[in-house]
């Protein structure tokens, strides 16, 4: 019999690209290959300073062509369905006839991007609190953030209007892929990522064109909208071995994919830790968000699949906390004289911890602060001379990274709503099995784990 067709499900993360390939079998949908290459990517940010994080869409494409090539020619080879999805909020901008240059890869053909900016990711700190109040307000059911597309355009347009002269583009990193794949002359941006960037009013499924003109805005760089599920376009070209005129689905948020890869009863709650951390539920058919948001709510209602929403506690504070600790654990010893690679502290924290199985110390982990209440930034208390080993430390702030959830969407609520399971999914849960104790200690329900390719995995499974 003929080798069955494939779907290639891309996440474009914020730390790493990951890439799975997915078939069908008389049991469903199932994992036929996955790879997975760190991006590297982060840079300075020339205009905003300290406060600004930005990502060289360079080595991101370079990741997502190193993920492609490392997966095998043959199943690539029938793929009929790409899936795309990435981080939300960001925003990139592009010349949308000089979008990326076509090159020979050993594999086949690819692009590389050509007149593109570095991604203002979701992380981005530039917007403070005095600028984002002297924005318009949005006719949207989401607050207005630092790191949304919209207020990152904004920030531009006040602060270095020239720097948008030379685009006529702007989405977000997934949204990019999609164009360039489909050589879109406009790009097309699912509801998902829209409603991610502010000034959108997902009821109408329509920008706020009316507020963004009156402000001088430039709205002829916002997407064109369609319904997530939907086809963007089709590829133009052979692109690593995958044929020409295969289908290319509108770019989604990972949020939603990594829910869509593992959610199957609206009585399970998912909870996401990768480099930022999630805890979300399902709401009922046919709920509609409030029209104006609560901005001193931790729970916001992401727009889902076919009309519905889910209500999510979005931490920015997850596997990146931990990224920061290994950081400074990494810079101490090297002001003692001392080198030792990042990677072997992570391994030895977790050891160490693994061995402590209870900590009195509390660690309030939000030094990225959280989007409903930016001011109030991380701590640590009840610190007894006892408990300062790292192992102690590093329970404690696992514990703390998912106490913060909790605060976030209180477990009683779960309980309310009729969860009765936990799904965990993303990177740094895989990979810490002292985080996935502290879940298992701070829920009352049983914990079923996903894979860490749970996004690309949900990207595929939508086509």
């Amino acid at each position: 019999s003929p080798e069955p067709p494939c779907v290639l499900g891309i996440d474009l993360g914020t730390t790493s690209v990951k890439a799975a390939l997915v078939t069908g079998t008389e049991q469903g949908l199932a994992l036929a290959q996955s790879c997975s290459r760190e991006t590297q990517a982060h840079t300075d940010s020339l205009e905003a300073g300290p406060q600004g994080t930005e990502q060289d869409v360079q080595r991101i494409i370079r990741a997502l062509n190193e993920c492609l090539a490392a997966l095998p020619q043959q199943q690539l080879q029938r793929v009929t369905h790409i899936g795309i999805s990435g981080q939300m909020h960001g925003v990139v901008f592009w010349k949308s006839d000089k979008g990326c240059k076509w090159t020979e890869s050993g594999t086949g053909p690819a692009f590389e991007p050509q007149d593109v900016s570095h991604l203002v990711t979701w992380q981005d700190g530039r917007c403070s609190p005095t600028f984002l109040s002297s924005l318009p307000l949005p006719q949207s059911h989401v607050s207005l953030a630092t790191g949304f597309g919209c207020a990152t355009v904004y920030w531009y347009l006040k602060k270095s209007p020239d720097f948008l002269k030379a685009y006529d583009a702007a989405g977000t990193i997934q949204d990019y892929v999609v164009a360039m794949l489909c050589d879109l002359k406009k790009p097309l941006m699912s509801v998902q990522n829209a409603a991610s960037w502010g000034y959108f009013n997902s009821r109408s499924k329509s920008w706020n064109t009316d507020i963004l003109k009156k402000s001088g805005f430039p709205v002829q760089l916002l997407p064109e909208v369609g319904d997530p599920g939907s086809i963007a376009g089709r590829t133009t070209r052979a692109w690593h071995g995958i044929p020409k005129g295969v289908k290319v689905g509108i770019a989604l948020g990972d949020l939603q994919c990594s829910v869509y890869s593992c959610l199957t009863e609206r009585t399970d709650a998912v909870l996401n830790i990768s480099t930022s951390a999630q805890l979300t539920i399902s709401m009922p058919p046919g709920f509609q968000p409030p029209e104006t948001p609560d901005p001193s709510s931790a729970v916001t209602y992401f727009p889902y699949f076919n009309g519905d929403y889910l209500a999510v506690a979005a931490s920015l504070n997850g596997g990146n906390v931990l990224a920061t600790f290994v950081g400074m654990v990494a810079q101490w010893t090297e002001e003692l004289g001392l080198q030792v690679q990042e990677s072997a502290i992570y391994t030895r924290i977790i050891q160490a911890a693994l061995a402590q199985n209870h900590s009195r110390l509390s660690v309030h982990p939000a030094i990225f602060g959280e989007r409903h209440i930016p001011e109030q930034l991380g701590s640590v208390t009840d610190i007894g001379a006892s408990e300062l080993s790292l192992g102690h430390v590093t329970r404690a702030l696992c514990r703390g990274i998912v106490q913060n959830l909790c605060s976030m969407l209180p477990v009683q609520r779960l309980t309310d709503t009729g969860v009765r399971r936990i799904l965990g999914s993303g990177s740094a849960l895989a990979r810490n099995e002292v985080l996935r104790q502290e879940v298992e200690r701070a829920f009352p329900f049983p914990v079923v784990y996903g894979k860490d390719v749970d996004s690309a995995m949900g990207a595929a499974m939508v086509m």
